[in-house]
C-alpha cells in the first residue's frame, strides 16, 4: 500500500470571529448556493464567468470565497442580508463513500433536512486524505470497506493529525464489528453504525451536533 499524501496546511481557523468572516473564510458550492438562493449549477456558472471568486483543492473540490459572495450580494442583491455571520453557525460535513448511490442518498437527505450544513462528498479514502486537512470538517461520515486505502487505515492516519483532533467521526458501514476488529479496530471516540442507517437517527444526531457547535462558538 502506498503512503498517503501529507496534509496541506489549513486555510481556515475554526475559531474565526464574526469580524473576520467574509475576509478569509470560504464555503463549499452547495452552501454558497444556499446563501445566494441559487442552484449549484448557477453558482458554478458564476464562478466560471469570474463573478464569484473560487479555487479548487488538490482533490478537485471547489471552495467559494465568502468575501466574494458578500461582494456579489452587494452588487446584485442589495436588499439581501449579507452572509458574513453564517460560517460560524454552519456544520462542515465530509462524506466519504465509494458507492455512488449511497452518496447521492445522503446528499438528498441533507438537502431535504435544510440544516445549516456545508456538505462535501468524496468517493475514496485516498481523495479524503488529500483534502481533509484543508477542508477541516466538523463531522466526517465514512464507509470502511473501500478499494485502495480503506476507511480503517484512513481513520488511523487522520487521528494522528492534531489539526483534526476535534473532528467528530461517524462510521456507516456494512461490515460487522468483528470484521472491523480483525482489521485493527477503530480509533477511540469513533461512532459506529451499520448499514442501512436509520435516517431519523442521523437527522437527530446531525442536528444535535450542529446545536452543540453553535453553542461552543457562541453563535
Amino acid at each position: 500500500m502506498s503512503t498517503p499524501p501529507s496534509f496541506a496546511p489549513s486555510q481556515q481557523d475554526s475559531t474565526l470571529s464574526v469580524e473576520t468572516i467574509g475576509e478569509d473564510s470560504y464555503c463549499g458550492t452547495s452552501y454558497a448556493a444556499k446563501l445566494l438562493g441559487m442552484s449549484v449549477a448557477t453558482v458554478q456558472a458564476l464562478v466560471e464567468k469570474g463573478e464569484i471568486e473560487a479555487w479548487k483543492t488538490r482533490g478537485g473540490h471547489r471552495r467559494i470565497s465568502m468575501r466574494s459572495i458578500n461582494q456579489y450580494i452587494r452588487d446584485n442583491q442589495p436588499t439581501s442580508q449579507f452572509a458574513d455571520s453564517e460560517p460560524t453557525r454552519t456544520l462542515s460535513v465530509l462524506v466519504v463513500e465509494d458507492d455512488e448511490n449511497s452518496r447521492e442518498l445522503l446528499k438528498a437527505c441533507f438537502e431535504e433536512w435544510g440544516l445549516d450544513v456545508d456538505l462535501s462528498l468524496m468517493g475514496s479514502a485516498l481523495e479524503a486524505l488529500v483534502d481533509i486537512a484543508t477542508l477541516r470538517p466538523d463531522l466526517l461520515i465514512t464507509d470502511l470497506d473501500m478499494p485502495g486505502v480503506d476507511g480503517v487505515e484512513m481513520l488511523k492516519v487522520l487521528r494522528r493529525n492534531p489539526l483534526l483532533s476535534n473532528m467528530q467521526v461517524l462510521v456507516i458501514t456494512g461490515m460487522q464489528e468483528d470484521a472491523v476488529t480483525a482489521r485493527g479496530g477503530l480509533p477511540p471516540g469513533t461512532l459506529f453504525r451499520q448499514k442501512p442507517v436509520n435516517f431519523d437517527w442521523l437527522h437527530g444526531y446531525v442536528t444535535a451536533l450542529l446545536n452543540a457547535l453553535r453553542a461552543a462558538r457562541g453563535a
